[in-house]
C-alpha cells in the first residue's frame, strides 16, 4: 500500500574433480551485439561445439575416478548411472537446441538464452554467479592440473603454487591472444585425449577376461551407494553448454549449437558405456575401488595416459577462460549493472573480451593463491546446475505459454521434457549436496531481488510476459465462465481524473480505496473529433502513463477521444473492460458549478442506469501533499443497506492503506428521538459485527440531520454520505441539498451502490 513507501519509489581432492568437471558447462559469451558489421573470425560445429563440449565431458573424472564408479557399482548398474546422466544432461540439451533455434543467438550462451526468455532478474543473477563461479574453475581446472604434474614428477620438488601460477600464466595468454588461436590449441588437446583412449582400450582388450568380468556385474557398494556413484559421476555429464558458451563467435548458432551438443553427448556416452564395460573386464574389483590410476596401469602406454590427464585438465582450463570473459562482457553490454560498462568493450575484429579477460586472470589467479578450494567446490557445482535448470525451465515457459514468436526448427523438445529437465536438475542438485544446493538458490534469490528492486529495464522482450499474458486469458475466461458471488466482489474502480495532473487527490484516493485488492484505471476523456486529436490523445496517454509512475500509482491509463463530454463518459463506462473484468465502481469529482449542474445530474444517470456504483469526491482544500492523510476519523454515515453496505466496505479498504492505518472507523446514524438510541446503537453493533470489520458505533440524536451530520463530522479526515442520482429537473436541489449535508472543509465521498456485494458475505 502507498504510504511512505510510494514517495519513496517515487522520488526514487575429490571435491576439487568434481567441482572441475561440473563448472566444465562453460558459460555465455556476449549477450548483446557484438557489433553486427564486424568482419570477424567464426567457428563451425567441430572447432566451436563438438571439440569444447567432448573434452569437458571427456574429463578428470575419466581418468581417476571413473574405475571407482564401476567398482563399487558394478559393470551393469554403471552402465545405468551413465545412462540415467546422459538422459538428465540430454534433455537440457534439446531445451538448448529448441531456443537456440528459436532466436538469432548473439554472445552470451546460456546468459543470453535465459534472460532472453525468463527476463533481466533470472538472467542478471545467472550471469553474475556464474561468471564467478567460470572464474574460480579456472583457478580449480590449473589446481588440478598441478597436482597430477607433482604427482607425475615427484623428483622436480616444485612449488605447487609456482606451478599453477605459470600454467595459469600460460593458459591467460592462449586466451588473451583471441579465440581462433585457443581453438586450435583445443584440437591438439582432443588428439591427445583421443590417443589416450585408444591406449587404454588397447591396453583393457589385451587384459580382458570373461570371468572377471562376470564377477563384476553386481555391485560390492563397501558402504557406499547407487546415489553416492550417481553424484560421482554425474558432473563428468556435464559440459554441454560448453559450445553454447561460444555463441557469439559461431558462424551459425542455431545450426552448430544443437548439432555439435548432441553429437557430443553421443560420443561421448559411448565412450563412457564402452569404458565401464571394458573396465570391469581388464581390473580387478579391488583395484577398481582402490586404486584412482586403474586406467592408467590398464592402458597400453600409460604414459598416454597421463597425457590425456594433463590434456583434460588444461582444456577445461581453457574453456572456462574462454568462457567467463564472454559472460562479463555480455553483462555489461547488456547494462544490467552500469558499473560494469567498462568490460563491454570488445577488442579486434572479433570483439575479443580482453578487458574482461585480465579481470578473469585476477580472480582465478586470487583463487590458485587460496589454494584450498574444497569448500567452495559444491556452490561452484550447483551454480552450474542451476544454470541447466533454468535454460529447461525458461524453454518450458516459452512453450507453456504458446507465444507466437516461440517457433524453434528444432522439433524433438516439448513442454514435457523440458519441465523433466527442470526438475531432474533439482533433483541432481539435492542429490550431489543438500547444503550447498540451498546456499546457491539462496544466492541466486538474493541476486534476483536486488535486481528487480533495482527495477534494471530490459530493453529485450522476454516469456514473463508471455506468462503472465496466458494466465490473464485463461484468469479472465474461467472469470466469464463463473458467476461473481458478493463474496468475491473487489473494486474495480474507473476515476475520470480529467488530465494527469489535474486531480492529483482524486487518483491517489481511487488507489487507496482499492486497498491493494481491486483495480484502478485513471481516465481522460478529450472532448472533440476522433480524426483531429489522434496526436493529442497519444500525447496524453504519455503524459498519464508517465504521472501514474511518477506517483507510484498502481493503475492503467485510459483516454477517449468524444464529441462530447456526456456522451465520452457513457461510452467509456459502458466499453471499458474486457469480459467479467470491467469497472463496478466509477470515481468522478464533485461539482457545483451551476453551468453545468444539468450535465452532472445527466452523467450521475447514465452511469446508474448503466448499473456500475457512483463514488463523488469532495477533497478537502488546502492540501499541500495529496499522499499525506488529513487527522481525524473516517465516519460512514448509515441511512440504510442500499448504500451503506458499499460505503461501509470503501471505509474499511481506506483503512487499511498505510496512511489511514489504524484510523478510528465511525458507523453514524442519526435519530430523531432519544428513546431510540439504545436500539440503534445495537442496530449497528450488530451490522459491524456481522461485516467483521473494527469500527466504532455511534448514534446522533438530532431532529435535524444535516446539522448533526456537519457537527458530528467536523473533525473527522473523511466523511462517507449515500445519495440517490436525481430526477430530471432536480438537479440543481440536489447539488444544494448535498451541498448543505457536507461538513465544512472535510474530505467528502458520496456514495451511490449499484448492489452486487454484501457486508455479510
Amino acid at each position: 500500500m502507498p504510504g511512505e513507501s510510494d514517495r519513496s519509489r517515487r522520488q526514487q581432492s575429490s571435491a576439487n574433480i568434481r567441482a572441475a568437471s561440473e563448472s566444465s558447462g562453460r558459460i555465455p559469451p556476449v549477450s548483446r551485439v557484438i557489433d553486427p558489421g564486424r568482419v570477424a573470425v567464426k567457428f563451425g560445429t567441430l572447432g566451436g561445439v563438438f571439440t569444447p563440449c567432448t573434452l569437458t565431458i571427456l574429463g578428470v573424472i575419466m581418468f581417476l575416478r571413473f574405475g571407482q564408479v564401476v567398482g563399487h557399482s558394478g559393470v551393469l548398474l554403471a552402465l545405468a548411472v551413465v545412462l540415467l546422466s546422459k538422459t538428465i544432461t540430454s534433455l537440457t540439451a534439446l531445451s538448448l537446441s529448441a531456443i537456440a533455434t528459436n532466436t538469432r543467438v548473439q554472445g552470451g550462451g546460456a546468459y543470453y538464452l535465459i534472460s532472453r526468455s525468463l527476463g533481466v532478474e533470472f538472467g542478471g543473477a545467472i550471469g553474475v554467479v556464474f561468471y564467478l563461479a567460470q572464474a574460480v574453475s579456472v583457478a580449480m581446472y590449473v589446481i588440478g592440473f598441478t597436482e597430477a604434474f607433482l604427482a607425475t614428477f615427484p623428483e622436480l620438488g616444485l612449488n605447487p603454487t609456482v606451478v599453477a601460477s605459470v600454467v595459469h600464466a600460460i593458459v591467460f595468454i592462449c586466451v588473451f591472444i583471441g579465440a581462433g588461436w585457443t581453438i586450435k590449441v583445443q584440437y591438439g588437446i582432443l588428439a591427445v585425449l583421443v590417443l589416450s583412449l585408444i591406449s587404454f582400450f588397447v591396453g583393457a582388450l589385451m587384459n580382458a577376461d570373461a570371468e572377471r568380468l562376470a564377477s563384476n556385474l553386481k555391485p560390492s557398494w563397501n558402504g557406499q551407494s547407487f546415489f553416492t556413484m550417481f553424484a560421482l559421476f554425474f558432473p563428468a555429464a556435464t559440459g554441454i553448454m560448453a559450445g553454447a558458451n561460444m555463441s557469439g563467435d559461431l558462424e551459425n548458432p542455431a545450426r552448430s549449437i544443437p548439432r555439435g551438443t548432441l553429437a557430443s553427448i553421443g560420443v561421448t556416452a559411448l565412450v563412457y558405456l564402452l569404458m565401464a564395460a571394458a573396465l570391469g573386464a581388464a581390473a580387478s574389483r579391488e583395484a577398481l575401488q582402490d586404486d584412482n590410476l586403474v586406467v592408467r596401469n590398464v592402458s597400453f602406454i600409460p604414459v598416454l595416459i597421463t597425457a590425456g590427464v594433463f590434456a583434460a585438465t588444461l582444456s577445461s582450463a581453457l574453456g572456462s577462460m574462454m568462457g567467463a570473459p564472454r559472460i562479463l562482457q555480455a553483462l555489461a553490454r547488456d547494462e544490467i549493472f552500469p558499473s560494469l560498462r567498462f568490460f563491454g568493450h570488445g577488442s579486434g575484429a572479433s570483439a575479443e573480451p580482453r578487458r574482461a579477460t585480465v579481470v578473469t586472470f585476477v580472480i582465478a589467479q586470487g583463487g590458485i593463491m587460496l589454494g584450498d578450494l574444497d569448500l567452495i567446490a559444491p556452490i561452484i557445482t550447483m551454480f552450474f546446475m542451476i544454470t541447466y535448470g533454468y535454460l529447461n525451465l525458461a524453454t518450458f515457459y516459452e512453450s507453456w505459454t504458446k507465444n507466437p514468436s516461440y517457433r524453434p526448427t528444432f522439433r524433438f523438445s516439448h513442454w514435457s521434457t523440458e519441465l523433466a529437465g527442470a526438475l531432474s536438475c533439482g533433483a541432481v542438485m539435492l542429490l550431489i549436496s543438500p547444503v550447498a544446493a540451498c546456499a546457491s538458490v539462496l544466492a541466486i534469490a538474493a541476486l534476483q531481488w536486488w535486481i528487480g528492486r533495482k527495477q534494471v529495464q530490459a530493453t529485450w522482450g522476454d516469456a514473463k510476459s508471455g506468462a503472465a499474458y496466458e494466465r490473464a486469458r485463461r484468469a479472465l475466461l474461467r472469470l466469464q465462465e463463473e458467476a461473481l458471488h458478493p463474496k468475491n466482489w473487489r473494486p474495480s474502480i474507473l476515476a475520470l481524473s480529467g488530465g494527469a495532473y489535474n486531480r492529483v487527490n482524486l487518483a491517489v484516493f481511487g488507489h487507496w480505496l482499492t486497498g491493494g485488492r481491486g483495480i484502478l484505471t485513471i481516465a481522460q476523456i478529450i472532448v472533440g473529433d476522433v480524426a483531429k486529436h489522434l496526436d493529442r490523445r497519444a500525447a496524453q496517454e504519455e503524459v498519464l502513463e508517465k504521472f501514474l509512475g511518477e506517483e507510484g500509482l498502481e493503475a492503467f491509463p485510459a483516454v477517449l477521444v468524444s464529441p462530447k463530454l456526456g456522451l465520452g463518459i457513457e461510452t467509456l463506462v459502458q466499453a471499458y473492460g474486457i469480459g467479467a473484468l470491467r469497472p463496478n465502481v466509477v470515481l468522478i469529482g464533485w461539482s457545483s458549478d451551476e453551468s453545468r449542474v444539468e450535465q452532472f445530474g445527466v452523467t450521475l444517470r447514465t452511469i446508474s442506469g448503466l448499473k456500475r456504483s457512483i463514488v463523488i469526491m469532495r477533497s478537502q482544500s488546502g492540501t499541500p501533499d495529496p499522499w499525506i492523510a488529513a487527522p481525524g476519523t473516517i465516519d460512514v454515515w448509515w441511512r440504510g443497506k442500499a448504500n451503506g453496505h458499499l460505503m461501509l466496505l470503501l471505509a474499511y479498504l481506506l483503512s487499511q492503506a498505510d496512511p489511514w492505518r489504524g484510523r478510528t472507523v465511525r458507523l453514524l446514524r442519526v435519530i430523531s428521538s432519544e428513546g431510540g438510541r439504545e436500539e440503534a446503537t445495537r442496530h449497528l453493533a450488530q451490522l459491524i459485527s456481522d461485516a467483521r470489520i473494527k469500527a466504532e458505533p455511534v448514534v446522533i440524536v438530532d431532529a435535524d440531520a444535516r446539522r448533526a451530520i456537519r457537527r458530528a463530522s467536523r473533525k473527522a479526515a473523511v466523511v462517507f454520505l449515500g445519495f440517490q442520482p436525481p430526477e430530471a429537473g432536480a438537479e440543481k436541489a440536489f447539488i444544494q441539498g448535498m451541498s448543505g449535508t457536507m461538513p465544512e472543509d472535510r474530505t467528502v465521498l458520496v456514495v451511490w451502490s449499484a448492489g452486487g456485494m454484501q457486508l455479510e458475505a
